[in-house]
């Protein structure tokens, strides 16, 4: 059926839209027998209480780890320095946050992931990084009789990249592992990847604003706000974001073995990065050193990083596209649905359309957009072979919702269905 013309609405029967999904080519799909039964419209796809359950409690748990890392900031630095550092952390946090829910606007992630995303870094990965910190200082002076201590060399450009970005990657691959269903690409991995950076930078910025405040006041921390706040905010993003990405096309392979080489390639990466980026500020003397290398190095990373990104949003588009159409063929679809779905801008011109129907029509149709976009990747999900978590159950659901989605939006439209 047509479900509508953002401009003019269009009514049409169902006939179109009760077709089988079509057997899509590969060795995987072409090993599925097609659906039998079409699923009665209506419900929403299930989600995995198992799932949810773990999701739940590994927040709880790291909201008590993040509680511990307050309290270690809190002794510090001083109640008072503590709530003034941590305030002017939150607006690189909010910039941050904000860049990574437009990336995820084409297939948001689940909202326990992300606070459990969050949560690692901020809490776990801080833990990690002071245990392993205190553990490395002791160990040396112990073994010197005190006489030497770790140099800031050493700490900034070996031990740090190595101890945080592994840190980091750990939450990342958790995440992979329980949210394997929500795990399906590069973006998913990035956008991980970048929450568990940005929780990470977050805390870290306390700790780097609170020791600017105290050794050097007013001035200490303004310069220290600009260049961490304002200059390089998203330096940790950029690291992590590596690693994430490496796991989501380690996500699309089958086998275990190149999965697991392309994971070391990327976090070997973000070390890499972290290292260099750390290193950079050893090269240079006095403030105008900084800058040229800031100018001549770390913006130029920061420009790749950002084309790398809409490379992969536009190939994620090009996703949808590809996997909506197949079921387009069948009749699922109509092309002009799928034009709309795989587009920025059809996505948005639909909403406006939707907004002038009656009650709930910008709701169905988000609805059938996030739906329909579930679809296409729980359809990949099927081509490179990712049997093992059902996602021949869950395109059967994702089908009924659709179907739901299109016969709400319908009656909000004021058509009828026959």
């Amino acid at each position: 059926m047509t479900l509508f013309d953002p401009q003019i609405p269009q009514a049409a029967g169902t006939g179109s839209a009760v077709a089988q999904p079509p057997a899509l080519p590969g060795r995987a799909a072409d090993a599925l027998p097609p659906m039998p039964v079409l699923p009665a419209p209506g419900s929403a796809p299930r989600r995995s209480t198992t799932t949810l359950v773990l999701g739940i409690v590994g927040i709880i748990v790291l909201g008590f780890v993040f509680l511990a890392v307050i309290g270690y900031l809190v002794l510090g630095l001083g109640p008072a320095a503590f709530v003034i550092c941590a305030v002017i952390a939150l607006v690189p946090l909010a910039v941050v946050i904000t860049v990574i829910t437009l990336i995820d606007r084409w297939e948001p992630e689940p909202r326990p992931a992300l606070w459990f995303a969050f949560l690692w870094g901020a809490a776990a990965s801080v833990a990690i990084a002071l245990i392993v910190d205190f553990s490395v200082q002791l160990i040396v002076e112990v073994a010197s009789d005190g006489t030497v201590s770790p140099s800031d060399l050493w700490s900034s450009v070996i031990q740090a990249p190595v101890v945080e970005e592994s840190a980091k990657a750990a939450g990342v691959l958790i995440l992979l592992l329980f949210f394997r269903k929500q795990f399906d690409g590069p973006v998913d991995g990035l956008v991980y990847g970048a929450t568990v950076a940005a929780g990470f930078a977050f805390t870290e910025n306390i700790l780097y604003f609170g020791q600017s405040l105290i050794e050097s006041g007013g001035v200490g921390l303004g310069f220290t706000f600009v260049l961490r706040g304002i200059m390089s905010p998203f330096a940790h993003v950029m690291f992590t974001a590596c690693t994430g990405v490496a796991l989501g096309f380690a996500a699309r392979r089958r086998g275990w073995l190149p999965g697991v080489g392309i994971f070391l390639l990327g976090l070997l990466l973000a070390i890499g990065l972290h290292a260099l980026w750390n290193g950079s500020t050893f090269l240079v003397e006095g403030l105008g050193g900084y800058f040229l290398l800031y100018f001549v190095v770390q913006v130029p990373l920061f420009v790749l990083a950002v084309v790398f990104v809409v490379l992969l949003r536009r190939s994620e588009a090009k996703l949808t596209r590809a996997r909506l159409t197949e079921y387009a063929d069948a009749g699922w679809f109509t092309a002009a649905e799928v034009d709309m779905l795989s587009t920025g801008a059809g996505r948005r011109q639909a909403l406006r359309w939707a907004k002038t129907l009656p009650g709930d029509g910008a709701a169905a149709m988000r609805s059938f957009t996030r739906h329909a976009t579930r679809l296409a990747f729980v359809r990949q999900r099927l081509l490179v072979g990712r049997s093992a978590i059902a996602p021949r159950q869950d395109e059967s659901e994702l089908l009924d919702a659709v179907l739901g989605d299109r016969l709400a939006l319908s009656a909000a439209a004021g058509i009828r269905l026959t």
